[in-house]
């Protein structure tokens, strides 16, 4: 089995064979020239994100600075919005749904390394998958962890820590990220705290 393979299927694996290595610098250089467009530059940048990530809907945008390490394995839902700064590792599959929003500085994180030091330092690493639902907002500095599911009709809050699943149509916060109520009829009537629609 190769290390892609591995790291494919979660089991542990070294990322810096010629393989993977030879990935994450063509994804690199898409990045690269996705980060450095003129903001004119719109149907330009789309074009670079269409042709790194695996697969992404109608209807995207991608503020720069944006980072990943493969790209491929990112699956976008259509009318995503990502704010600045959003970092996607991607060593195992990312799955976002549709009519997602991420706030600046959101981080997705497939990968990560053994406890042991003993184990880690030997430099093998394990990936494992990320999903997020439909019509789910990501505040600004939020970090999901691996093998983590948001549902669908999720507020995760500002500077959350997501190290478990979220079930669908709650409003989650916190470090570790906990729920802390359901969405209900009753937040129709309100845009942000007392301000009433």
């Amino acid at each position: 089995m190769t290390e892609k393979e591995k790291m494919i299927n979660g089991e542990l694996y070294l990322s810096f064979g010629e393989e993977l290595l030879k990935e994450r610098q063509d994804a690199k250089e898409l990045i690269f020239d996705f980060n450095t467009l003129r903001p004119t530059k719109i149907e330009e940048g789309k074009e670079i994100i269409t042709k790194l990530f695996g697969e992404i809907g109608k209807e995207f945008f991608i503020e720069p600075p944006f980072r990943c390490d493969y790209g491929y394995n990112i699956s976008v839902g259509k009318n995503f919005y990502s704010n600045y700064n959003c970092i996607i590792l991607d060593c195992a599959k990312v799955t976002i749904g549709d009519n997602v929003l991420f706030a600046p500085n959101v981080s997705l994180f497939t990968a990560g390394h053994p406890i042991d030091a003993e184990i880690r330092n030997s430099g093998v690493e394990y990936a494992f998958p990320i999903t997020i639902g439909n019509n789910v907002w990501i505040g600004g500095g939020v970090i999901v962890t691996p093998g983590v599911t948001i549902g669908d009709n999720v507020v995760i809050g500002a500077g959350s820590v997501v190290t478990k699943d979220i079930p669908a149509g709650v409003i989650a916060v916190g470090n570790p990220c906990k729920v802390i109520r359901e969405i209900s009829e009753n937040d129709k009537k309100y845009y942000f705290k007392n301000n009433r629609m």
